[in-house]
């Protein structure tokens, strides 16, 4: 059944709604306070997730693809019936053993699933250069549709999955490419020259008044010596730094203490090194709190935040953490390390302090600064509650991402959008020559024995 409202954008999760993602979930349901109605589709299934942080009734306007073996049937049968396009065919057929081969079931599946729930529909949208990107690049291969991908971490700073789709396929074929940093934008135009024309950057957004409202910008726990730092206990958060800043904190006889919020596979190590280093007194593993806990403890008990960001074994790392912008918007002073997008969050000397990583030295020498100077705290915090809101609200970040994807002619516009904000329009115009051309390319049929032979359509 054909909805009564044509969706403005077509939206492929791998995992939707998941908790391991709330900025997706947060991006959805801004998109549709400004009016914007999405039609989404997730690979997965993510219902049995233990920790469910969305509201319940967005899993009802998600369409899930079915099980492997369920999809591979109906596809079968679709095939059987002439139902799919010849590209999609041909691969079917070549394909046999090849690595990936599911992306192409879950492509003819959206693929035909678009003619009855959105007739015309020509773009639809992911996140991270993984899975739901490659099965985009396929269903462009066979039907015709463009895409565009949200690039963040690990999907562009880590090796790559072993797929005949690579990230410079990826790259080269999406019609936008949006990425959460300056950072990842010029990193991405380097290594995939001929792309920089498709890159914006549009950063993660928050809903940041829980944490503004807290403190309002005045945190309470500024002069109590208390550092927090929040985030999954795992290599790229650099917690061993931390407590290693801890000690030389300690031996210079600096009054701290340190709390770190969350769990994770670290946990075991980071005590036994506590204990070695005769820290109990001066850190502590706080364990998980929820974000009711995290906010009240920001607002009223830390003096800094700070997050010890390093470059992990395999190149994993934080582009843009999430935790810094809630600490800004409550108006702590933070203290971080210039890697990938964290520079852009914390402006040093501005509204906070930043070494380089791996550094512990470094970094209990900017601890040391603002525990022991309150009005340099404070007015890093101002400064930093002031950026928050500019940079990472939720709402301008939303209208950042609508005019990258319309100025691509990669999303549909109409008379509701248009009364809601004119200015969408200008975007809109910018995009018809992209639109004209993807309407106009002729699509050469896809050729799975050129493709394994390195030569894809």
């Amino acid at each position: 059944m054909v909805p009564q409202s044509r969706p403005h954008l077509v939206y492929v999760f791998e995992r939707f709604p998941t908790f391991t993602q709330t900025f997706c979930v947060r991006e959805i349901l801004e998109l549709r306070a400004q009016g914007v109605r999405p039609l989404i589709f997730s690979l997965r299934d993510p219902r049995d997730e233990p920790v469910q942080t969305y509201p319940t009734a967005l899993r009802e306007i998600v369409r899930y693809l079915p099980e492997s073996e369920e999809l591979t049937r109906t596809v079968k049968q679709l095939r059987a019936e002439k139902k799919v396009p010849k590209p999609a065919d041909h691969a079917l057929r070549y394909w046999s053993g090849q690595p990936d081969k599911l992306r192409i079931y879950e492509a003819i599946w959206i693929g035909e699933q678009l003619k009855i729930l959105a007739p015309g529909a020509g773009h639809a949208h992911c996140h991270f250069a993984g899975r739901a990107a490659r099965t985009l690049w396929w269903m462009r291969n066979f039907y015709g549709v463009s895409y565009s991908l949200t690039a963040h971490a690990n999907d562009v700073f880590c090796a790559e999955v072993e797929t005949p789709v690579s990230l410079a396929l990826l790259m080269r074929d999406a019609a936008r490419i949006i990425t959460v940093s300056d950072y990842t934008v010029n990193r991405l135009g380097t290594e995939h020259p001929g792309t920089q024309p498709k890159i914006r950057r549009v950063y993660n957004g928050l809903d940041l008044r829980p944490w503004q409202q807290a403190a309002n910008g005045y945190p309470r726990g500024i002069g109590s010596r208390r550092i927090y730092s929040i985030g999954r206990l795992i290599e790229k958060k650099g917690f061993d730094d931390l407590i290693r800043a801890s000690a030389i904190l300690r031996d210079r006889g600096v009054t701290h203490t340190i709390h770190i919020v969350g769990g994770g596979p670290l946990e075991a190590e980071l005590r036994a090194m506590i204990l070695k280093l005769g820290l109990s007194s001066h850190v502590h593993l706080e364990g998980e709190w929820d974000q009711e806990r995290i906010i009240e403890s920001l607002a009223n008990q830390a003096h800094v935040f700070a997050l010890a960001c390093v470059t992990e074994r395999d190149g994993g790392m934080d582009n843009l953490p999430t935790v810094i912008m809630e600490a800004m918007a409550v108006g702590l002073p933070c203290v971080s390390t210039r890697l990938a997008g964290i520079p852009e969050m914390v402006i040093d000397g501005a509204n906070g302090l930043l070494t380089d990583e791996r550094k512990p030295e470094q970094f209990a020498n900017c601890l040391q600064t603002l525990l022991e100077d309150v009005p340099l705290s404070r007015s890093y915090g101002a400064t930093g509650h002031l950026l928050a809101r500019d940079k990472f609200d939720q709402a301008a970040t939303s209208r950042a991402l609508q005019e990258a994807l319309l100025s691509a002619g990669a999303m549909r516009f109409d008379l509701s959008l248009a009364s809601r904000r004119p200015a969408l329009l200008a975007q809109y115009v910018a995009g018809w020559p992209a639109r004209l051309l993807r309407f106009a390319r002729r699509r050469p049929a896809f050729s799975a024995e050129n493709f394994l032979a390195g030569s894809p359509a």
